[in-house]
């Protein structure tokens, strides 16, 4: 099995962020504090990966 390339990550952070602000763009109730049914999953796995993307650039800083 071969390993996925390193800007794997960003590629699927970036598209998480489309995801989360398209739905958000087009969804009253994930506007406010709390996500509706269907947004919650899709805000999650942007938040996810956001953190893991971080957490790569500060450890690719040291």
């Amino acid at each position: 099995m071969s390993a996925r390339p390193a800007n794997d990550l960003y590629v699927r952070y970036m598209k998480a962020f489309s995801d989360s602000t398209a739905h958000t763009a087009n969804c009253p109730a994930c506007q406010g504090e709390t996500p509706c049914v269907n947004g919650a999953p899709i805000h999650e796995r942007f938040a996810r990966l956001q953190d893991a993307y971080r957490a790569r650039q500060t450890q690719q800083q040291r």
